[in-house]
C-alpha cells in the first residue's frame, strides 16, 4: 500500500395565482419542518449529536449524510449555503474552486450537506451540480440524478467545469466526487478533454472496476444475451436504459468500465485520491477503488480508527472523511483526522 502524506496526518492527529404559490410556500415549508424533525429524530437514536459550529465557521457541518435534504425540501433545485456563489473569487491559499459530483440517486444538495459546508469553512470556493436527471421529470424526480449514460452526464460536468472556471478566473478545479460521481468524471477527464482542467480528483467509495453488488454483473450479462433473441427481455432492458443508462455501466465487466480501464484508470497530469471503506455495502468488492499508480494515493478509512463503521453514504460525511478530503486538496496544510467513532449510513 502506497503510503501518503494524507496518511501520515491521520496518524498525527409561468405566474401562479397567489393563493396557489403561498399554499405551495407552506406545504414546502411543511416538509422542511418534517425532515428536519425526522433527521433529528435519527441523529437522536443513532447516538450523534450535532455540534454548534465554531466561531470561525460561518457554516454549521452537521455530521450526517441527511443533512442536506431539508434544503432540497425547502429550495427544490437549489444550492446548499455557500455552494455555488458565482461572484466567490479564490484566494491565493486554494486557488483551484471546488466541484462536488453526486452519486447516484443523489443531488447537488441532498449529497453534499455535510462535506459542503466543510469545504467552505476552509476557505475554498465551493459548487456543485445535480447531472444526469432523466429529460422531463418533475420535482421531486428531478432532484435524483446520476440516471442517464455516464458519457452524457460527463458532458454535463464539462459545460459545468468551464463554466466555473470562466466565473473564478481559476486555470483548474479540484473535484470531489461520491460513489458514481467516482467514475463519471474520468470520463470527462480521459475522453473529453478534462485533464488539463483538473488538479486534484478526490474520490469517496470510488468503483473503478465496477461493482458485483445484488448480482449486478451477472445480471446485466444475462439480460443482455437473453435480449438478443427475446423480445420480452429486450424490451425490459431498454426500459432500464432509458431511466437508468448509468446503472448497467457501473457493473462490474461492463463495457463502460472496460474502457475507463484500457491504457490504465488514471488520466496523467491528475492527482488522484481514493478514499475507500471496508463496509461499503454498494461498492463490492470495496476494492474495485483501490488502484495504485504514482499519481494515486489509496486511504482505508479503517486502517487509521477501528472505530469507523463508514458505509457507502456515512463516507461521504463523517468528520474523519472530511479531513481526509481537506488534505487531499492541500496536503501541505494538513489538519488532523481524528479517531472517532463513525456509525454506518448517517456518517
Amino acid at each position: 500500500m502506497r503510503s501518503s502524506r494524507a496518511d501520515s496526518v491521520q496518524l498525527k492527529g409561468s405566474v401562479r395565482p397567489a393563493g396557489r404559490q403561498e399554499s405551495r410556500g407552506r406545504l414546502r415549508r411543511a416538509y422542511s419542518r418534517a425532515a428536519i424533525a425526522v433527521s433529528a429524530g435519527v441523529l437522536a437514536i443513532g447516538g450523534v449529536v450535532a455540534a454548534a459550529p465554531a466561531a470561525a465557521d460561518p457554516l454549521p457541518v452537521p455530521p450526517t449524510f441527511f443533512a442536506g435534504i431539508p434544503y432540497e425540501l425547502a429550495n427544490p433545485g437549489g444550492s446548499l449555503p455557500g455552494v455555488n456563489d458565482w461572484d466567490c473569487v479564490p484566494g491565493a491559499e486554494h486557488p483551484n474552486p471546488v466541484i462536488l459530483v453526486h452519486g447516484t440517486g443523489g443531488g447537488a444538495q441532498t449529497n453534499w450537506g455535510a462535506m459542503a459546508p466543510r469545504i467552505k469553512n476552509a476557505g475554498y470556493c465551493v459548487y456543485a451540480l445535480t447531472y444526469g436527471v432523466n429529460p422531463g421529470t418533475p420535482w421531486p424526480l428531478s432532484a435524483m440524478g446520476g440516471l442517464t449514460r455516464m458519457q452524457d452526464s460527463a458532458q454535463e460536468l464539462s459545460v459545468f467545469v468551464d463554466k466555473v472556471l470562466a466565473a473564478s478566473g481559476a486555470q483548474q478545479v479540484d473535484l470531489v466526487g461520491h460513489s458514481q460521481g467516482t467514475l463519471m468524471p474520468n470520463y470527462y477527464v480521459k475522453f473529453l478533454g478534462g485533464a488539463p482542467k483538473v488538479d486534484k480528483y478526490v474520490s469517496l467509495a470510488p468503483l473503478w472496476k465496477g461493482t458485483t453488488a445484488g448480482g449486478a454483473s451477472e445480471f446485466t450479462a444475462k439480460l443482455d444475451e437473453a435480449a438478443k433473441t427475446n423480445p420480452a427481455a429486450r424490451q425490459y432492458a431498454d426500459l432500464m436504459n432509458k431511466y437508468c443508462g448509468a446503472c448497467s455501466q457501473m457493473s462490474a465487466g461492463s463495457p463502460f468500465i472496460e474502457k475507463m480501464n484500457a491504457g490504465g484508470t488514471y488520466a496523467a497530469g491528475v492527482e488522484y485520491t481514493n478514499i475507500m471503506t471496508r463496509y461499503d455495502e454498494l461498492v463490492v468488492p470495496w476494492t474495485a477503488g483501490y488502484v495504485e499508480a504514482p499519481n494515486a494515493t489509496n486511504l482505508v478509512v479503517q486502517d487509521t480508527c477501528a472505530q469507523d463503521y463508514s458505509d457507502h453514504l456515512a463516507i461521504a460525511a463523517s468528520v474523519r472523511s472530511q479531513a481526509m478530503v481537506l488534505n487531499a486538496l492541500d496536503p501541505a496544510h494538513p489538519v488532523p483526522v481524528p479517531c472517532v467513532f463513525v456509525p454506518p449510513f448517517l456518517g
